[in-house]
């Protein structure tokens, strides 16, 4: 049986920290009345999830305009340790040329391939992460070891 103490509650700002580690989540939305997931490449400007998505795919048209969830982990099979985030908010279309223009410098592009894409921006307005610990190591378990080496 596992023990509670091995899962630690994430502030907004480590959870936000967190995301910022990784290139890709899932973005959940809703397509032809039915919740769909899909992975996206992604990046934290501002504040805000920048989400690349091919125009005009499916998945652009039901994120753009839309209250969607985001999620993104790093999680060890082996010692089932690792973090997981989940953010709910509203994603809209970037449409600013300028802020176009500085996600295109930062690299972001769909996880599948598209000369021009679609960049989403999802403002965060629900944010909840959870760390898991080594069993024995939960957050109040014996200090430092078991946070530090779970921080990328």
């Amino acid at each position: 049986m596992e023990r509670e103490d091995r899962v630690e509650t994430l502030s907004e700002a480590e959870s936000l920290r967190l995301l910022s580690t990784v290139p890709v989540g899932r973005v959940v939305y809703t397509e032809h009345a039915l919740p769909a997931v899909l992975p996206v490449s992604f990046e934290v400007l501002d504040g805000r999830l920048v989400l690349a998505v091919r125009r005009g795919s499916a998945t652009a048209r039901g994120v753009d305009g839309s209250v969607v969830a985001f999620q993104a982990d790093l999680l060890d099979p082996v010692t089932r340790t690792g973090w997981s985030v989940l953010v709910h908010g509203r994603a809209d279309a970037v449409s600013d040329p300028e802020q176009v223009r500085r996600v295109l410098r930062s690299g972001l592009r769909p996880w599948v391939g598209d000369p021009e894409p679609l960049f989403i921006a999802l403002v965060p307005e629900l944010v909840s992460g959870r760390r898991l610990f080594p069993t024995g190591q939960g957050s109040r378990g014996p200090g430092p070891l078991g946070r530090t080496a779970l921080r990328p």
